[in-house]
């Protein structure tokens, strides 16, 4: 299951700070993912030491049809920031 856990890393101005900064990078993952599966999936594919992971659920938004009048509400999704050990970097972060 761990090649399915991370789906994209977040794309924000926050998310690039975090990682310039403090060495945090910030990846959207799979909803039944825990702080285990995403340590190791991050460590294996891009080979740098994990020493912290902290998921946050993000709630979806709620989404109005106006077409049929129905509001329906968008999946949420979970978030993972991980902490990297001093010195190691993920360089698809820093390229963009």
């Amino acid at each position: 299951m761990e090649s399915n856990i991370l789906l994209q890393p977040v794309v924000s101005e926050k998310s690039y700070i975090l990682a310039n900064a403090a060495n945090k990078y910030t990846f959207f993952v799979d909803a039944k993912a825990t702080k285990v599966d995403v340590k190791n999936a991050v460590s294996k594919k891009y080979k740098v030491t994990v020493t912290d992971v902290n998921i946050v659920t993000v709630p979806g938004k709620l989404k109005t049809d106006w077409v049929r009048r129905l509001q329906f509400r968008k999946s949420d999704m979970k978030k993972a920031i991980v902490q990297l050990k001093k010195g190691d970097k993920i360089e698809e972060f820093l390229n963009v």
